[in-house]
């Protein structure tokens, strides 16, 4: 994956920076994925100028995603169901993510 995309366009001044990533595989197949990238400058959707992506599932579905999708503003995806999530930080949001990652995996 590039450490730069495009964000809503094409020009060069809309690059964004990935900031962090991250990603596993265990032996049984669960993915876990980790990605946020730095925007060139806050919009009025994104005004901490963050974009973010995480992911755990297995068996091919998604269990746990927190994403901040265009239009959609961020997100939290749980067994199916997608809630709206207040963004406060990066470190609350790894902390979010990872609590419901470890709660999924104890109930499976």
């Amino acid at each position: 994956m590039r450490d730069t995309q495009h964000a809503h366009g094409d020009s060069d001044h809309m690059k964004v920076k990935r900031i962090y990533y991250d990603k596993a595989v265990s032996p049984y197949g669960s993915v876990f994925e980790m990605a946020i990238w730095q925007l060139p400058q806050p919009t009025a959707e994104l005004p901490h100028g963050l974009k973010y992506r995480l992911f755990y599932g297995r068996d091919g579905q998604q269990v746990v995603g927190y994403d901040n999708q265009r239009g959609k503003g961020s997100n939290k995806h749980l067994h199916g169901l997608q809630t709206h999530y207040r963004f406060v930080s990066i470190e609350k949001l790894m902390a979010d993510f990872l609590a419901d990652v470890k709660g999924a995996k104890d109930d499976a």
